[in-house]
């Protein structure tokens, strides 16, 4: 038999405990239990209940606090994510030197729509300079064939690029005055990017005018942008060679480094032969993946002529600029001749045979006049293509003419003036 023990619990303070504010625990005992023991027991289990109670109310006020907090956090990171989605900004990788690529990513201006604004009013400030130069080109051209035609197309880009430079300059006081706004970032740059491409067709255009009019060697290729798409390919390989000179005309301020000339790669070997500047290296010549550092001083946006050297006895180069030399050394890959049935690339750095660009590596600038030959030249000889002169002779390997190159991604060809200031 149980005997039922009414105890009142969490009594409002200064009010009676009367049964309309009271409520009770019942809490069984024995028939013949001590009554007293049990009504302590009751006591004691009611204060205990009560601090439980507070503690588990403390808890839950403390829990729904800090999922407020929570949800407030999220919200700020989920507006911030979408302010860093609608920018989709792009860092540039770093390097540690040819050879070694940076883990991250590679950037590309071929992926304009995501490099920063700074960046790309650079880049658009570079194609209308390579617009204007062509265009002066053409005047010269004009001027001696007196196309009214040719004059008015003329004087059409002229106005058309003297207006892409106002939309440019008024993008870059935007962004001084911090009037920019990235969300009409995209819709700006993509009307100038497409007025570019009619523009770069338009002269493209009229240029084939000229190219019936000039010698085969008379032109120059021209890398405005550094992209990973925009290059020009050798249509012959390279023999075998224990012995070579490569010889060109080279104009570029880009900076840091002016990228790579040229590659030469073999299967199994992508870096056979490479002329590279990168980064804040010194320009370097790669044989086998042996380097040696090129004393060259060119990169002051004047046309220079170089040559390199080289015999696989000893691995002995010289290095000329201008006409005259300027460096040599030995050991650099001997006995291992220059492999045959490779691919040879004009303003890229071949990863693989090919392909495999990295806009880090790309050369911009301006290249003419780039020969081969299976023996080392002379010093009179290479002064003689340094001058100009008519009795420098083309290369025995590749000869510069433009049934011997393709041009991919933009790259472009007109005609070469440096010989002309020369003479």
């Amino acid at each position: 038999l149980l005997l039922p023990l009414l105890l009142p619990l969490l009594p409002p303070p200064g009010r009676g405990q009367g049964f309309g504010q009271t409520r009770f625990v019942c809490t069984s005992v024995p028939l013949d239990g001590d009554m007293c023991a049990a009504a302590a027991l009751g006591t004691g289990s009611a204060e205990e209940l009560k601090s439980t109670v507070l503690q588990l109310r403390e808890t839950v006020l403390q829990q729904k606090e800090t999922i407020m907090n929570q949800k407030e956090t999220i919200r700020e990171l989920t507006a911030k994510l979408g302010r860093c989605e609608s920018q989709s900004a792009v860092e540039p990788p770093s390097s540690d030197g040819k050879g070694r690529k940076p883990s991250v990513s590679k950037t590309t201006m071929g992926d304009l729509s995501r490099t920063p604004a700074a960046e790309t009013l650079s880049q658009l400030g570079q194609t209308l300079q390579s617009l204007k130069t062509r265009l002066e080109n053409l005047e010269q051209f004009s001027r001696m064939n007196s196309s009214s035609q040719t004059n008015n197309l003329k004087d059409i880009l002229q106005s058309k690029i003297d207006d892409l430079e106002k939309q440019v300059l008024s993008r870059v006081n935007s962004l001084e005055e911090g009037k920019f706004n990235p969300r009409n970032e995209s819709e700006e740059r993509g009307k100038i990017e497409s007025t570019l491409t009619s523009l770069h067709q338009r002269i493209s255009d009229l240029e084939k005018g000229q190219k019936d009019n000039r010698p085969p060697d008379r032109f120059q290729l021209t890398f405005p942008l550094r992209t990973n798409y925009m290059y020009a390919k050798v249509k012959k390989s390279l023999p075998e060679m224990y012995a070579f000179s490569v010889c060109m005309w080279i104009k570029s301020n880009a900076s840091p480094g002016m990228g790579t000339p040229f590659s030469y790669a073999v299967p199994g070997q992508a870096n056979e032969l490479v002329l590279i500047e990168w980064g804040n290296n010194p320009m370097e010549i790669l044989i086998n993946d042996k380097v040696a550092k090129l004393p060259f001083v060119i990169n002051d946006g004047k046309w220079h002529h170089i040559c390199v050297t080289w015999t696989t006895r000893d691995g002995v180069w010289e290095a000329y600029q201008d006409g005259r030399q300027t460096g040599n050394g030995e050991n650099l890959a001997p006995y291992h001749p220059i492999k045959p049935q490779g691919v040879l690339v004009l303003g890229q750095e071949q990863d693989t045979l090919g392909g495999g660009f990295d806009a880090t590596q790309a050369f911009v600038g301006e290249l003419a006049h780039f020969n081969v030959w299976d023996r080392k030249l002379s010093p009179g000889e290479v002064y003689s293509l340094a001058t100009c002169s008519t009795k420098a002779q083309a290369g025995n390997v590749i000869a510069w003419a433009e049934a011997n190159i393709d041009i991919y991604g933009g790259a472009t060809k007109w005609t070469f003036e440096a010989c002309r200031q020369l003479n």
